[in-house]
């Protein structure tokens, strides 16, 4: 589930990830970026996903070396959600074919 996400050092069956809940909802879901070529590319070919060029770029990329890093997400709509106080996440959605008629 966390093919880009670092193994702990403590025990790596477990991803060093995040998530800031904020009234319930989700808002942001972070991780520390793997940044070692070989664990990438093996747990890219467990879960079948190195079969595009991108990959394989990637994949290079991370072998000329990255520093350590971390990201995180967080969705236009669960900001909206929360700053207009919804307690949906469909009243954020902007796309009328995704809301309820």
């Amino acid at each position: 589930m966390a093919v880009l996400a670092k193994a702990k050092e403590q025990d790596p069956k477990y991803a060093d990830r995040f998530q800031l809940i904020v009234g319930g909802i989700e808002m942001i879901n972070g991780f520390s970026e793997l940044n070692d070529p070989v664990e990438q590319k093996r747990r890219f070919e467990a879960n079948n996903i190195a079969r595009e060029r991108r990959d394989k770029d990637f994949l290079e990329a991370l072998e000329y070396g990255m520093p350590p890093a971390a990201g995180l997400g967080i969705g236009i709509d669960r900001l909206v959600s929360l700053l207009t106080d919804s307690h949906s996440l469909r009243d954020a959605i902007l796309f009328p074919t995704m809301r309820p008629r």
